[in-house]
């Protein structure tokens, strides 16, 4: 028997006071031995939980000096491989039974499963097919061996392993087996190649549930969704795999609607029930759409399944909530977690930050240090943006200083981004500049972005068109609303002629790498979806009768006054202030009155920042029509009452 690849630590946990030579563990037991009567395999059962009883074990035996079976080589290969010890699993197999020559198939189909399952090992797996293709194992590569050599293959840098693979299932007669198929097709999705996972898919001769999903599979991670749908509804049986398949690829495609109607079905059916993927993704579409209802339902529903909260779910459901603008139940349902994971601390930190509770975040962030919870880049990143959102200057620095000494993670282009709009938000414009250009990694273009919104705000000029020129190396898809920033700036400045400049440069690139608005507003259960300018909807006409009613009033009774600044284009007065007042969330806000009992607050989700018009709007809209309107736009949440919003005017 080899040596145990290096005892790393002698762990006295528990001592080993008798263990069975080989004559006990082959036979029916020796009198006197306290393990009489068991087998090898009952001895190995206890070392699942336990690296250190295995390799006290391993190490025992050694001593001993037990004959080196196939059977004790394979028991912990198969051991040291549960336990992710690849290595030392690869060094039994290499040293034990003169050189690996003498270890049976099965075992090397079990190391070869074990790495096919570790992403890190797509390499080491192809090494060890090629050393069974050269006869280092008595027998020949079987189904299994070819089924964990194509499922490794799927992770490598490139599908030429794969194709190999499959080119040589054919020689061995194995590609009619069900289990080499659905591998096969599930490597040519990794790589994208979804033509051919469909003609493998089409040529088998025999398939399962595990094969249709994983065609399902492909076709979502390709983002063809059409094609997918066609594949679940011709599937003859579906699982918890298939559903959840669904819903998560309908909420990656932002298809929010679709994948809570397909939860509905899953739920009114009897094929499946729905397990933590399928809820984890719903819950994921009710906070991406701000669909509140919806996302309480959902609660009620695993609330009323009694089973346990696991911490995806409690992430999940804290995310909903904060993401929807009810953070108080977020915080109900945090603090309901008797056991607190970082994913469920970081979702709560994070929730804060939307919201603008930058003191609260912090203090939550404190607390979860104190109970020994190490943060990573992700919950950084969420302290950070609730500094940044609250002009918290002194904490955001602190934390982010500390960073490599207190917690060893190194920054990211994004937590040097929450730096960079934190000082420049607060006016330290020169020592934002200096982050940004002494970054170790490239600044991208939100950092500039970002520094080109805090000149605006603090009226530098200078900076300001140092940083366009920075941001002029980009493409119009990444500098975003740059030139219309600019253009204001130079408008406050009274500088026209610059103004003028800018402006024709808009001009020339107009709707170049923009992004239209877009607004979600939930009622009665249903989420309604409005563009800028939109005509699409089915009370349209109406709904801009109702429109042009509120910003009427609004001018009259609450001093809203149109702020056309963000024009992009060359137009007259009149035509600016009816392009601004098509914008999405002022649709949404007006079929909202129209829709929503007087009283409630009304909830709504944009996609891109909430411009300073609509902002004025939404805040003159709260005072005049007593109404508590929610806007979460893509940086935080905008909370307007009584003619004032949460934000400050600081966003």
């Amino acid at each position: 028997m080899c040596s145990p690849c290096h005892v790393e630590r002698q762990v006295p946990s528990f001592s080993l006071p008798h263990l069975p030579g080989p004559h006990e563990v082959e036979g029916e037991g020796a009198g006197g031995s306290p393990f009489t009567g068991l087998t090898f395999s009952n001895l190995l059962r206890l070392c699942t939980s336990s690296f250190a009883f295995l390799q006290q074990l391993h190490a025992h035996l050694i001593t001993r000096r037990c004959p080196p079976t196939h059977s004790l080589h394979h028991l912990f290969v198969r051991s040291y491989a549960a336990h992710g010890r690849l290595l030392h699993a690869r060094r039994l197999l290499d040293r034990c039974g003169g050189g690996g020559g003498g270890a049976p198939l099965v075992t090397w189909n079990v190391l070869l499963q074990a790495h096919s399952k570790s992403p890190s090992s797509a390499e080491a797996a192809i090494l060890l097919f090629r050393r069974l293709l050269a006869g280092e194992c008595p027998a020949a590569p079987d189904k299994y061996s070819f089924t964990f050599a194509i499922a490794a293959s799927s992770r490598g840098p490139s599908p030429a392993a794969g194709e190999a693979l499959h080119s040589l299932a054919v020689i061995a007669g194995v590609l009619s087996d069900v289990f080499v198929g659905n591998s096969l097709i599930n490597m040519y999705s990794a790589f994208g190649n979804t033509d051919d996972a469909q003609r493998m898919f089409d040529e088998m001769p025999l398939r399962d549930v595990v094969t249709w999903t994983s065609l399902l599979a492909g076709y979502l991670r390709a983002a063809d969704v059409s094609k997918a749908e066609a594949v679940f509804q011709e599937m003859p049986r579906r699982n918890e795999v298939s559903w959840a398949a669904m819903v998560s690829g309908y909420v990656k495609a932002a298809r929010f609607s679709d994948a809570l109607r397909c939860f509905r079905v899953l739920l009114r059916g009897e094929e499946a029930e729905p397990n933590e993927a399928v809820l984890v993704s719903v819950l994921s579409a009710c906070a991406q759409s701000g669909a509140l209802e919806q996302g309480k339902w959902v609660h009620a529903f695993i609330r009323r399944s009694g089973s346990p909260v696991s911490s995806a779910i409690a992430t999940a459901l804290v995310e909903m909530y904060s993401r929807c603008g009810d953070i108080e139940c977020a915080r109900q349902v945090f603090d309901s977690v008797p056991r607190r994971g970082l994913p469920v601390w970081t979702s709560m930190v994070s929730g804060l930050a939307l919201h603008g509770c930058g003191g609260a975040a912090v203090e939550l962030f404190r607390r979860m240090l104190d109970e020994g919870v190490k943060p990573d880049d992700v919950a950084l990143l969420g302290v950070l943006n609730a500094c940044s959102h609250s002009g918290l200057v002194e904490e955001g620095c602190a934390i982010f200083d500390n960073m490599v000494s207190s917690w060893g993670i190194s920054p990211k282009v994004e937590h040097y981004g929450c730096l960079v709009d934190l000082l420049g938000r607060a006016g330290r414009l020169r020592r934002a500049l200096e982050v940004a250009a002494s970054m170790p990694v490239e600044p991208d273009a939100a950092i500039w972005r970002s520094l080109l919104s805090a000149c605006r705000i603090h009226g530098d000029v200078r900076l300001a068109e140092l940083v366009a020129s920075r941001l002029a190396c980009y493409p119009p898809a990444e500098r975003g609303g740059s030139l219309v920033l600019l253009s204001n700036l130079y408008a406050s400045a009274r500088q026209w002629d610059e103004a003028a400049s800018v402006r024709k440069k808009m001009a020339a690139v107009e709707g170049e790498g923009t992004v239209p608005g877009c607004s979600l507003i939930e009622i009665d259960g249903a989420v309604h979806e409005f563009l800028a300018t939109d005509r699409r909807h089915p009370c349209i006409i109406t709904i801009r009768a109702k429109l042009g009613e509120v910003l009427a009033r609004v001018r009259a009774e609450g001093g809203y006054a149109v702020d056309t600044s963000g024009v992009t284009f060359d137009l007259e007065d009149e035509d600016k202030e009816e392009a601004v007042a098509g914008h999405s969330e002022k649709l949404a806000v007006a079929f909202g009155l129209m829709s929503l009992q007087p009283g409630g607050p009304m909830r709504i989700v944009k996609n891109l920042r909430i411009c300073e018009d609509c902002h004025s709007a939404m805040k003159a809209i709260s005072l005049v029509f007593h109404r508590e309107i929610l806007v979460r736009d893509k940086a935080r949440f905008h909370a307007f009452s009584s003619g004032c919003c949460s934000c400050g005017d600081y966003w």
